[in-house]
């Protein structure tokens, strides 16, 4: 650690990521199915990702800001070839990842893979140890990628600490603009002292924490539950370029219910979370797309300022207020109920959620898409909170107090 604690030049300016990535990923619902003989249509093969490429670019997804297809793990063959080179499974990808690289280009989005910085993938695959890393992001960068997300399987922590800013530098060498996402943290515990969020905000614009999500409310809640127990060391980290994440969207699938779906959606929107969708965009349902389309909810997500929201309420009443300020004096605000007997009744004011006295805010419910009035900062206020839901506001202010 000391070695990369002295390393203060690697600076990760590559400009990119300057709000949350969004996109599609394939490990939550795909995971490494490699059968294809038996399951054409679901294994980890190109065919998957034209089929995903497309869906992006012709249902909607891509002028929202959804760009990324990401690859994750079990792509590569088994070995590597002659020259020490990372290759495509011949079988699942005979194009080759560059075809498929320019194949999404032609869509107008970016293409994401997945490497392990260590002996071998978690999915058994050639990893990238330390004498592969400068010529696997020359390999990445060859094939037109504009993502890798690094893992952190098989591998030690001083090979951690030495190998996640190498990388870094080993990608701004190469000149291609490749936005990196690394598992570094989640490795080490997520937290100080032995994860420094500010070294780690010069080497990675993304960083996963904590556990992979499973296709569970509870594997959703633990995730919650450990990013806003500890907010006072995590929130400071995020920002333009640098992000925490906490892994990707499950609406769509088989674990969560409708408001469990809505609440995901509005609580990683809160936390400047990358939208990094795992789902199968082939056969979504029009409840589920609609959540993950929701214009303002994006908006929201994709703020310029990309200031990380909090929890600032916890009720006795299993009620949350999440708070994350937004540019031009605007805030979102989301009323989340972990309740699960019967849509409660929840009365505040803008005053007890430590707004400014005097101010007067429109407010826009997310979800409704409707504006709700306009309120004053000390006027009492009532809303209606489903089981495992959310009520989500967006408030602009229309008034603000004389400074």
């Amino acid at each position: 650690l000391a070695l990369a604690l002295a390393l203060p030049s690697v600076a990760l300016d590559n400009g990119l990521a300057l709000t949350p990535p969004m996109g599609w990923m394939s490990w939550e619902r795909f995971r490494c199915n490699v059968d294809c003989q038996e399951d054409p249509r679901n294994c980890i093969s190109e065919q998957l990702f034209f089929e995903m490429a497309d869906r992006l670019a012709e249902d909607g997804w891509r002028e929202l800001g959804y760009k990324y297809i990401n690859i994750d793990d079990c792509w590569s063959a088994k070995q590597r070839d002659a020259a020490g080179q990372l290759v495509p499974d011949p079988k699942r990808f005979p194009s080759g990842i560059k075809a498929l690289a320019d194949y999404v280009h032609a869509r107008g989005l970016k293409l994401g893979i997945y490497g392990d910085l260590g002996t071998l993938t978690c999915g058994g695959y050639p990893g990238t140890t330390l004498e592969h890393v400068k010529q696997d992001a020359q390999t990445f960068a060859e094939w037109g990628v504009d993502m890798l997300k690094l893992d952190g399987c098989y591998s030690t922590g001083e090979e951690q600490a030495k190998g996640y800013p190498e990388m870094a530098r080993a990608l701004n060498a190469t000149g291609r603009p490749i936005v990196y996402s690394c598992s570094w943290p989640a490795y080490q515990g997520g937290l100080p002292p032995k994860v420094n969020y500010t070294l780690l905000a010069e080497i990675c614009n993304l960083w996963r924490n904590y556990d992979d999500i499973q296709d569970s409310w509870d594997s959703v809640l633990s995730i919650v539950d450990w990013f806003f127990t500890n907010q006072d060391v995590l929130q400071p980290a995020a920002g333009p370029g640098h992000w925490n994440d906490p892994d990707m969207l499950i609406i769509g699938n088989f674990g969560l219910s409708y408001e469990e779906s809505r609440s995901q959606m509005a609580l990683w929107t809160v936390m400047a979370a990358p939208l990094l969708m795992s789902t199968d965009l082939r056969t979504i349902s029009p409840s589920a797309k609609e959540i993950l389309q929701n214009r303002l909810m994006i908006q929201i997500n994709q703020d310029p300022l990309g200031i990380q929201g909090r929890r600032i309420v916890k009720e006795k009443s299993h009620i949350e207020v999440f708070l994350r300020p937004l540019s031009q004096a605007a805030s979102a605000l989301v009323f989340f109920s972990r309740r699960t007997d019967t849509p409660f009744h929840y009365t505040t004011s803008l005053a007890k959620l430590h707004f400014p006295k005097d101010a007067v805010y429109e407010v826009r419910d997310v979800y409704v898409g409707k504006i709700v009035g306009a309120l004053k900062t000390g006027d009492n206020f009532s809303v209606v909170i489903n089981p495992s839901g959310v009520v989500m506001w967006y408030l602009r202010p229309t008034a603000l107090p004389v400074q």
